[in-house]
């Protein structure tokens, strides 16, 4: 794509803005002169190939994003997003992930992603436990059975899950709706039922055709009435109301009953807690009891559980590996170019052995 110095210009100031960096502050990180990076702004100065290659690296880029429209979703974001305002890590990488799923649905068939259910957004909390019963169909979970994996279900209507090590003070998740399919990235230093919440929670956003959303922390009240309702469905999803009902009602006391439903349908104290007030199916005592709980290595042992494994970051979603993969067999991208859209989680060895190709057909890699 051919766009003239000043569109370039403006783009690497967006990008500069996004990342939430002064003139001054990028220029250092790229070794330019602040005078000349505000002249590229401003499209005054043309850029060499050189200064673009460490702009770019400066503002976490790949160089041919400066040169492409972004996607529609990724627009949309912007536009949504404060001005001024620079994007928190956890935007920046549902960015990522949505230039590169549009990127490797253009050139395989088999990263074919299917639409949004588009559900009517709850107006209210009944519609919230409603449609998660609804999904959770969707999703082929019987009735009562845990959702667990819940990443490679998601997957399977159209929501790509990424769960990254992200910064412990950025938000928990954020997701962006495309033409056809969304992606939705979780903050992996979470823990375990925290993540989980979190994906359920942009799962919500997903099926209600929400186009983009960043969530800071999922575990608390929301402030909006849609926030809320998107809440309570996450944690329907999570712990059907007819299952939490018989298993509250078990034998034991408060603590060792929530000990085995946490572990059974991995959702933390706090999770269930919340769950069990909206209910009404224990006392104020009970719920604070619930939510104060910590299973300790000896619960393992006594009740013969086991440490589950889920959305433990790096975790890329399946379909998308595989998409990656085919590229790459198939010759459409370059070995560097894998492991770049493998968000760097991989190594080189990791990639499967390919025959030893003429040099000349280093031209026929998209880059």
């Amino acid at each position: 794509m051919i766009i003239e110095s000043k569109e370039l210009g403006s783009r690497i100031a967006g990008a500069r803005r996004d990342l939430g960096l002064t003139q001054q502050e990028c220029a250092l990180r790229a070794q330019m002169g602040r005078t000349a990076l505000a002249k590229i702004e401003t499209g005054a100065r043309r850029v060499g190939a050189l200064e673009l290659a460490m702009l770019a690296d400066a503002l976490e880029m790949r160089i041919e994003w400066f040169f492409e429209d972004a996607p529609p979703a990724v627009v949309s974001r912007r536009s949504a997003a404060e001005t001024g305002v620079p994007s928190p890590e956890i935007d920046r990488y549902v960015e990522r992930v949505a230039r590169e799923v549009t990127f490797l649905a253009s050139i395989v068939d088999s990263l074919d992603l299917p639409a949004t259910p588009e559900l009517q957004v709850p107006t209210k909390m009944a519609d919230a436990e409603r449609a998660a019963i609804e999904v959770r169909g969707l999703l082929g979970y019987g009735d009562g059975e845990p959702a667990l994996q819940l990443a490679d279900r998601a997957a399977r209507i159209g929501l790509l899950a990424f769960s990254l090590d992200l910064d412990a003070d950025t938000a928990d998740g954020a997701s962006i709706l495309l033409d056809r399919g969304g992606v939705a990235v979780v903050n992996g230093t979470r823990d375990l039922g925290r993540r989980r919440l979190t994906l359920a929670h942009e799962l919500g956003h997903y099926v209600f055709a929400d186009e983009y959303s960043t969530d800071w922390n999922v575990a608390e009240t929301s402030a909006t009435r849609t926030e809320a309702r998107i809440d309570r469905f996450a944690r329907a999803l999570l712990l059907p109301e007819s299952a939490l009902r018989l298993g509250w009602s078990g034998r034991g006391d408060t603590r060792t009953r929530a000990i085995l439903i946490g572990s059974r349908f991995r959702v933390d104290m706090s999770t269930l807690a919340n769950r069990l007030t909206e209910l009404q199916l224990a006392s104020l005592d009970e719920v604070t009891e619930v939510r104060t709980s910590i299973i300790r290595r000896a619960d393992l042992v006594e009740h013969d559980l086991f440490v589950p494994t889920e959305l433990d970051p790096p975790e890329l979603p399946n379909p998308y590996v595989k998409a990656v993969l085919d590229a790459y067999r198939g010759e459409e991208i370059s070995a560097a170019r894998a492991l770049s859209l493998l968000l760097e989680t991989w190594n080189q060895g990791d990639l499967p052995e390919l025959p030893m190709l003429p040099a000349e057909a280093i031209w026929s890699f998209v880059s």
